[in-house]
């Protein structure tokens, strides 16, 4: 199934896992402690994206978020 858009209200919540399991597995391998693209460890990095998959923030607002705060999300 293509996904046309991204934005919470075009998908379902199972669409959303998809979209960040796709995202997230761009290297092949588990994400959990990787520190590949710069998580330095920092614990189970599908957690951040939790209030997108919830239906809370868009992509854009989680990763802006991120920029802004040196990577801590509030």
């Amino acid at each position: 199934m293509e996904i046309k858009s991204i934005l919470i209200k075009d998908t379902t919540k199972e669409e959303r896992i998809r979209i960040v399991q796709e995202g997230l597995n761009q290297c092949g391998g588990a994400c959990d402690f990787c520190n590949g693209c710069d998580n330095l460890g920092g614990g189970s990095v599908d957690a951040f994206y939790e209030p997108y998959i919830n239906g809370e923030k868009e992509l854009r607002q989680l990763n802006e978020e991120y920029r802004s705060n040196s990577g801590m999300v509030k």
